[in-house]
């Protein structure tokens, strides 16, 4: 789409890109209302990411909705007020883009699976493809209240350690990726795996588990040689699904 605003082509493409993925978020009702958030690294910064806007709906979400912010939270935007800025947000998104510089985009979700799944004791169970896809990579971070005190930004890091894809206990999910693309295949597939699991064990029949050998085997084949083509490959195809909003979201 055109860029007719006054941002430089590699941020007005990295907005309608996030902007595509607040839509598709949405698309898979994957929301909370307004308080959930997806960041991305502003091109060309290592010290400012775009975020919501506080209080626009992801359904309604366009590229000139997003605000930039830096890691001490002010509003780098001209225009924008304090006030628009998610505090939850910016504590867990500011920690994870500051400590892990090769994650450009991070999702945080409050679907009831995942939250369904973040309150039960042993977590993700691998018990599903989807969730074998996690087994050894996913982290655990114990719930503190709305994050709401900068003080948990290290623990939530140190928490994630070096993985992708964390379970914020009695909370919900957190994804990231270098790009939209692979953030969106992360979120995509944890809470599907969340969503099997509830289902699984609403069931109350016995569980089957795969062989241990065989978790890791399905573990590591997400991430062979082909993984980078299949991710882009289903990013294009999942924004085939919003195709006839780009002119809405582009703007």
């Amino acid at each position: 789409m055109t860029n007719t605003c006054v941002y430089d082509d590699a941020e007005w493409d990295a907005r309608c890109e996030l902007a595509a993925l607040y839509r598709l978020m949405a698309h898979f009702r994957m929301t909370d209302l307004i308080d959930t958030h997806i960041s991305l690294r502003v091109p060309g910064y290592t010290d400012r990411f775009l975020i919501n806007k506080y209080g626009v709906l992801f359904e309604h979400m366009r590229a000139s909705d997003l605000v930039v912010i830096d890691y001490e939270g002010a509003p780098v935007t001209p225009g924008i007020d304090p006030t628009d800025i998610n505090q939850a947000g910016f504590i867990i998104h500011s920690a994870i883009h500051h400590a892990r510089p090769e994650l450009h985009c991070v999702v945080h979700t409050h679907t009831a699976a995942g939250i369904a799944v973040s309150a039960q004791e042993d977590g993700l169970l691998p018990i599903s493809q989807h969730a074998l896809k996690f087994y050894g990579k996913l982290a655990y971070h114990p719930y503190e209240g709305i994050a709401l005190h900068e003080s948990e930004r290290d623990r939530l890091v140190s928490d994630l350690g070096p993985h992708k894809a964390m379970i914020l206990r009695n909370h919900g999910l957190l994804a990231a990726g270098s790009d939209c693309a692979e953030a969106f295949h992360e979120i995509y597939f944890l809470e599907r795996a969340c969503q099997a699991q509830v289902l699984a064990m609403g069931g109350g029949a016995k569980l089957s588990l795969p062989r241990e050998q065989v978790r890791r085997l399905t573990a590591a084949q997400f991430t062979d040689d082909s993984s980078a083509q299949i991710i882009e490959r289903a990013w294009r195809a999942a924004k085939q699904l919003i195709l006839s909003q780009q002119h809405s979201y582009c703007a």
